[in-house]
């Protein structure tokens, strides 16, 4: 069976941000983040349930959501986070620049 157009993207996306310095794939594991993109051990970028989320700052969470972008991420835990944002599937913003700029956020070198 052939991978939904969401997951098709985020395996390009991985591909493409594997070409940067110290972005680590995701691994396998069970629960929070086995989907992540990582630098520095930190996660940056992940697919869940059919969304790319982003670990981004506050300001610009509030900035996409307000746009109609995506809304903030919730863990299955009932509270959204206040610096993750899950994109709207049908966004057209480009999801390599959303994932350097969550990048550049976590602490790139």
């Amino acid at each position: 069976m052939a991978a939904a157009p969401g997951e098709q993207r985020f395996e390009a996306l991985v591909d493409e941000m594997l070409r940067l310095p110290g972005v680590t794939p995701p691994r396998p594991s069970r629960g929070f983040g086995r989907t992540a993109l990582r630098v520095n051990n930190k996660i940056f970028a992940m697919f869940v349930r059919g969304n790319l989320v982003l670990k981004l700052p506050k300001t610009r969470v509030d900035e996409l959501v307000a746009a109609g972008e995506g809304v903030r991420f919730d863990a299955n835990k009932g509270t959204p986070m206040k610096e993750w944002l899950a994109l709207d599937p049908d966004s057209d913003l480009s999801w390599p620049d959303l994932a350097r700029e969550a990048l550049g956020f976590v602490g790139a070198p």
